[in-house]
């Protein structure tokens, strides 16, 4: 490994069927104003939201709610989201839901005591906290981002056309604690598992296609990208396969919980790409980053062609005998392609309501970033979205 790093990941799991029993343990660290915050309501039909509050109550929480926290959280969200938490004095934000819910928490508590335009110092400054932080929880419902365990949050500005995410350098954004039950997943649709496990996948791909050294990083991820595919063909099948679901749900985490990317450079071009989709579409996050993965891994592969034989070989168990580099490489990006469709994808930005007029807004929306093998022009940036339609 040749990276020089520092880790630290203070944040604390509780998993497994009946994990909510850890908020018992939790709460009473933290003063008695909770804000409680949560999506489009499915918590409410489904008991989860009961159980939180029942919870809560036994605690003796005062506890303010913000609802209606959407699947791309806006920057008028979080306005909202501020004055509320305000008000309230919020001793403690818990979010109950899926990753949108969780980078909605974390960008609020480094906002709620911020003098400046939060968008402004932390979206497009990237500066970092320098004021008060207010401790977050989670309580996961859906798995994907890994949200539960770093300390990133994607916030979209509507009215500039900008889906930006910032990984906080200070670990005191990251989740005090989050509550993993995989049962708490189980009544997804179709369309948001798949999604969720395909932004799993693409997660550990930004961090594998990077560097050239025999990193121990890369070792790992190829085994958490195993694991996955196993188990999403298995979900795939079942949805109620309580094991394959929490294999899921483990992976999620470790796939974006900062572990493989130490000792390495990183890529997340497919992300920037992805999300400046979702900023001109509001489409699926999940669904934006398959479809413009394949497209922007044929175009980087010359550039990075020894990972992408490895990876051909190990994850997807190509056989490179008799075969060049390229074809074996090819021949990696062809079984994603096909497990990808089995999985129900989208495959092109055309399924998600992008138009080819849409492409010069989308390539304008587009961070260019320099860790993977190759730095895109703009001009490349626009010819990887033309091959995305």
């Amino acid at each position: 490994m040749l990276g020089k790093f520092t880790y630290c990941n203070p944040t604390k799991l509780y998993f497994g069927q009946g994990a909510v029993e850890g908020l018992n343990d939790e709460l009473p660290k933290y003063g008695r104003n909770v804000v409680l915050i949560y999506g489009g309501g499915s918590i409410k039909k489904n008991g989860i939201y009961d159980e939180v509050v029942k919870i809560l109550k036994k605690h003796g929480k005062s506890v303010a709610e913000i609802a209606g926290v959407m699947p791309n959280p806006t920057t008028d969200k979080l306005y909202e989201g501020m004055e509320i938490a305000r008000a309230h004095k919020a001793d403690l934000l818990l979010a109950v839901g899926g990753g949108s819910v969780c980078d909605y928490a974390k960008a609020l508590a480094v906002s709620v005591n911020c003098d400046d335009d939060p968008w402004e110092k932390y979206y497009l400054r990237f500066e970092e906290p320098t004021c008060e932080i207010l401790p977050v929880g989670c309580v996961l419902t859906m798995v994907g981002t890994g949200s539960e365990m770093n300390a990133g949050a994607v916030i979209t500005n509507p009215h500039t056309k900008l889906k930006i995410g910032h990984v906080f350098a200070d670990e005191r954004v990251m989740p005090k604690f989050s509550v993993l039950d995989p049962t708490y997943t189980l009544t997804l649709p179709h369309y948001q598992m798949a999604a969720g496990i395909y932004d799993i996948f693409n997660h550990i791909c930004e961090q594998y296609f990077s560097g050239e050294d025999d990193c121990t990083s890369d070792y790992i991820s190829e085994g958490l990208m195993r694991s996955l595919l196993h188990s999403s063909r298995i979900a795939n099948a079942d949805m109620n396969s309580y094991e394959a679901r929490s294999n899921i749900m483990w992976t999620a985490t470790w796939a974006l919980n900062t572990l493989v990317s130490r000792g390495k450079s990183t890529d997340w071009m497919v992300h920037m790409l992805g999300q400046a989709v979702g900023a001109h579409t509001d489409a699926t996050h999940g669904m934006t980053l398959a479809a413009v993965s394949l497209p922007y891994y044929r175009h980087i592969m010359p550039y990075g062609l020894a990972k992408f034989v490895r990876f051909a070989v190990n994850v997807w168990g190509i056989d490179p005998a008799g075969k060049t580099d390229e074809e074996t490489a090819e021949e990696g990006l062809a079984a994603m392609e096909n497990w990808m469709r089995e999985l129900g994808l989208a495959m092109n930005i055309s399924e998600l309501g992008a138009t080819k007029d849409m492409i010069n807004g989308i390539a304008d929306s587009t961070l260019v970033m320099t860790g993977g093998y190759k730095v895109l022009t703009r001009d490349e940036i626009v010819k990887v979205l033309e091959e995305s339609l």
